[in-house]
């Protein structure tokens, strides 16, 4: 069964919404999500290998279509790619939210620096958290030529998740620029936020 889910023009995260709706109500089989953006394109992917789905994507003109197949018992014999395993992953249920290019209120300048202080000490914390979430003016850091980009890159090759609010990136016309960690989604925000063990925040 192939189904097929017309998701072009739609804001982030409907096409994940809609996505995950419908695979929720099949058995099996697939569905063939169509849009028109590399963000909604990464985040469609990432999602249905969460969910233990294969996932191909092809492009048609403007139109990515991304095919989503779902096994009899909800995955399939190869849900993930071996290079697409990490041994090193933190594995903690802690999440690190970052709304905000500075830390506190009141002095914004002083905010920057307590900000980039926060970011370099997270590589020392023990255990290191499972992902970080950048919003709002959070995105800036992300996606901003600074000495915090090292930094951060250092945590995603120990295995912390990255994520940049792709809506955030749009808004700030910042969506070519971003220069670590992923793109996401208000879904994905939302749902580690509810499943996550201890969510932590500077602001």
């Amino acid at each position: 069964m192939n189904t097929v889910l017309d998701c072009r023009g739609l804001a982030c995260p409907q096409p994940v919404i809609r996505a995950k709706e419908l695979l929720d109500s099949l058995e099996q089989g697939s569905v063939e999500v169509l849009v028109d953006n590399e963000a909604a394109q990464s985040n469609l992917e990432r999602f249905g290998k969460s969910q233990g789905c294969a996932v191909a994507i092809r492009s048609a003109g403007d139109t990515r279509h991304i095919m989503i197949s779902k096994g009899p018992h909800g995955n399939t014999a190869k849900a993930v790619a071996p290079e697409d395993y990490r041994c090193d992953l933190p594995g903690t249920g802690l999440i690190h939210v970052i709304p905000a290019d500075t830390m506190g209120r009141g002095n914004d300048t002083l905010g920057e620096v307590l900000m980039r202080a926060y970011i370099k000490t997270i590589k020392n914390l023990s255990p290191l958290p499972a992902k970080i979430f950048f919003y709002n003016t959070g995105v800036k850091i992300t996606a901003t030529e600074s000495d915090l980009i090292a930094p951060l890159r250092e945590l995603a090759a120990q295995g912390v998740e990255i994520y940049s609010c792709g809506t955030c990136l749009d808004f700030l016309n910042l969506k070519d620029t971003l220069l670590v960690g992923q793109v996401t989604n208000m879904f994905e925000i939302m749902d580690a936020m509810a499943s996550s063990a201890k969510v932590v925040s500077p602001y």
